[in-house]
């Protein structure tokens, strides 16, 4: 199952197995992360474009809480289950994206 977590609860999301280091998986385009992005606390923030994600899989580790962010949630949601589909399994989507993080969590985040 693929939690769906709003901006503001990431944190405790995350919070819920503190040994598997967090990541914030930002499946967006480069120039959309260069318009908006959000800053890392208390977990890392990796980028791994949408397409690029199966090419790149060994990057990722699936003993860790891995949340996946993209513009509104529907791409994040497509690579939450794939991931889920390859032995990932405390996995998150980002309700919203970058779109709900920045009117819900931290309104500096620019909206696009």
């Amino acid at each position: 199952m693929i939690d769906q977590v709003a901006p503001a609860d990431l944190a405790a999301w995350f919070a819920v197995d503190p040994a598997a280091a967090p990541v914030l998986l930002d499946v967006r385009e480069p120039w959309e992360r260069q318009t908006a992005s959000v800053t890392p606390a208390g977990f890392t923030l990796l980028a791994i474009p949408m397409n690029e994600v199966p090419a790149r899989l060994a990057e990722l580790d699936a003993g860790q809480r891995v949340a996946c962010l993209c513009h509104h949630g529907a791409r994040s949601q497509r690579v939450a289950m794939f991931l889920n589909q390859n032995g990932f399994d405390a996995l998150a989507n980002v309700a919203g994206g970058i779109d709900a993080w920045s009117m819900q969590h931290d309104p500096a985040v620019p909206r696009y």
